[in-house]
Formats: C-alpha cells, sequence, structure tokens
C-alpha cells in the first residue's frame, strides 16, 4: 500500500478553493482503502508569517476542527499537527545540509513569498521547502496529491532524496506526485487571480460562510465582458456552478451565457444557494467541533502518537547513516 502524505498551513479559514483543490481530493483518496495516508497541520510552516502566537493557536484548533467537519477520518488517515511531532525539524536540519543552497533559490515560492511580506524575509521562508521534503519523506512518502502549480515542491522533495541518497546510501524513495485534475478557482473581485485568502475576504468564499455572505459575496462578483467572448468572471461563476450545482442548472445557465440571455443575477443567487447548501452540513459540524477544543486536541494528540512511532522510526535509522548514533 503506497503513502501519501500532505498538509496545510493553518492560515484562516479553509475557502472553496482549498476544498475543490485538496480537501475534496483527499478525502476522496481516504475512502478509497487505496492508500495510507498522513495529513497534518503544518503550523511549523506557518511561523514564516510572523502570527501572534494566539492566533496561530486558534487558527490551528479551528482548522482541525474544519479537516474533521469536512469529512477527514482520523480512523482511515493520520491526522495530526506537525510540532508535535519534533523529528520533522530534526530531519529538516539533516536535509539543510546535503542541500545545495542554489536549489533553493531558484524556488519561485520563494519569490512570490518574499515579494508578498518585504518586511519580514526569514530564513524559514528560503528553507521551507526542505521541511516540506522532511514532512513527506519522513514516512517514506511515495506520493503527495498536488495541483500543477506546486509540482515544483515535489520535485525539490525528490532532489532532497537523491543528494541524501548519494551521500548516505539509499535509505529515501523519490516521491512523485499525484496530478489531482481540479478546476482552478479565481477570485470573486479579480478573476486574473487564483482565490487566496492573502487578496482580501471578499475575494475568497469561505466553506464556513453564512448563506447571507455567501450571498452578498457574490453579488461583488465581476462579471463583466471586455471585447466579447466570455469573461473570465463569468467563466469562473459558471465553473463553480458546475461543480456545487445541479447539471440541470449549469446547463441551463451555459446556454444563457451563449444566446446573452443570461441574467447574472439570477446565476449569482442560484450560486449563492447552491453552495450555501452544500456546506450546511459543514458548518453544523464545524460549530459543535469548535464548542469541544478538548475532543480536536485528543484526536490531533492520537494521530500524533501514531506518527511519531513511525518517526522515531526513521530518525534511528537516518542518524545511525548520518553518524550521529
Amino acid at each position: 500500500m503506497e503513502t501519501i502524505v500532505s498538509g496545510i498551513q493553518p492560515t484562516g479559514n479553509l475557502h472553496i478553493g482549498n476544498y475543490l483543490g485538496a480537501v475534496k481530493n483527499f478525502i476522496a483518496l481516504q475512502n478509497s482503502g487505496k492508500y495510507e495516508m498522513y495529513i497534518f497541520i503544518a503550523d511549523l510552516h506557518s511561523l514564516t508569517e510572523n502570527l501572534a502566537p494566539d492566533k496561530l493557536r486558534t487558527q490551528i484548533t479551528t482548522a482541525a476542527a474544519e479537516f474533521l467537519a469536512a469529512g477527514i477520518d482520523p480512523d482511515k488517515v493520520i491526522f495530526f499537527r506537525q510540532s508535535d511531532v519534533q523529528e520533522h525539524a530534526e530531519l529538516a536540519w539533516i536535509f539543510n545540509c546535503v542541500m545545495p543552497i542554489a536549489e533553493l533559490y531558484r524556488m519561485t515560492q520563494f519569490k512570490d513569498k518574499s515579494e508578498r511580506q518585504e518586511s519580514n524575509v526569514n530564513a524559514g521562508l528560503l528553507t521551507y521547502p526542505v521541511l516540506q521534503a522532511a514532512d513527506i519523506l519522513m514516512y517514506q512518502g511515495a506520493l503527495v496529491p498536488v495541483g500543477q502549480d506546486q509540482i515544483q515542491h515535489v520535485e525539490l522533495t525528490r532532489v532532497v532524496a537523491r543528494k541524501f541518497n548519494q551521500r548516505y546510501g539509499d535509505f529515501f524513495p523519490e516521491t512523485k506526485h499525484l496530478l489531482t485534475t481540479v478546476p482552478k478557482v479565481m477570485s470573486l473581485l479579480e478573476p486574473a487571480k487564483k482565490m487566496s485568502k492573502s487578496l482580501g475576504k471578499d475575494h475568497v468564499i469561505d466553506m464556513a460562510d453564512e448563506p447571507a455572505m455567501i450571498e452578498k459575496k457574490l453579488k461583488k462578483a465581476v462579471t463583466a465582458t471586455e471585447g466579447g467572448g466570455l469573461a473570465p468572471g463569468a467563466q469562473n461563476l459558471l465553473s463553480l456552478l458546475k461543480e456545487f450545482g445541479s447539471q440541470e442548472e449549469y446547463q441551463k445557465f451555459s446556454a444563457a451565457e451563449k444566446d446573452g440571455s443570461i441574467r447574472y443575477g439570477d446565476l449569482k443567487g442560484t450560486l449563492a444557494k447552491t453552495i450555501a447548501d452544500h456546506f450546511a452540513n459543514f458548518r453544523a459540524k464545524r460549530n459543535e467541533l469548535l464548542q469541544q477544543p478538548e475532543k480536536i486536541e485528543k484526536i490531533l494528540a492520537s494521530g500524533a502518537e501514531k506518527a511519531r512511532a513511525v518517526a522515531e522510526k526513521t530518525m534511528s535509522e537516518v542518524r545511525k547513516l548520518v553518524g550521529l548514533n
């Protein structure tokens, strides 16, 4: 049985782009019964963003609640908080010592994040992919589910494994990406850009948004056509309807768009209802879990115990290979 490893940073509420791009796929993979899966809250990675401690603690709990409410099953997946398994940081340091720094400077995410947080270009931003490699290789991860824009990180994980194996002998696998075919969800207000919390709250629809908030955000969504043809904003809304609405609704609005009779206000109203209905159970479960932080903590601790047993075994071997034991 192949091992899948993936994590997500606790940087705020999950939005529908996260759902279609990652969470929905995680649930399908866990329910397939074909894989051993490790899903973690990447709190060590989030330290690169200089979050206030209390805010980070809250966001870790919220992220865990949202994953569980969405359908991640701790009986099928090893679900844990990254920092509870300290071996991740130890392995990342060992990997740092075999990786040429030039490999890290060419990573596009370092360039992007450095521009986005110019006042906080810390060393963690540069070595972030090495910790990510440690996250994956700790569990001999064979596959990482990613979108097209994240393939570079999996490629770097293979480079890390190769550099280690060349110096100390074959031990780590060369991880492969498991490409997920998902729609690219774009910003509601700037449909040329990918939906992201960093753009602002009105650019995204959170999975936890109440129906009235979803409706309010969609009313502001860009649909205007410039120069004829299907505008990116309208295309984005139709793509969302295809994912969350019925086939009949999608075909109806697609046909209306083609013949010029579409009423975008009607499209937005229909889409608001379908998204709100889709996440109704999620919102209820999320609220219930957030009222029981001790339950969330127990689930994370249990997952960390399982992960740690594997991590300790890996690090025992790694220490011998590099000469620390």
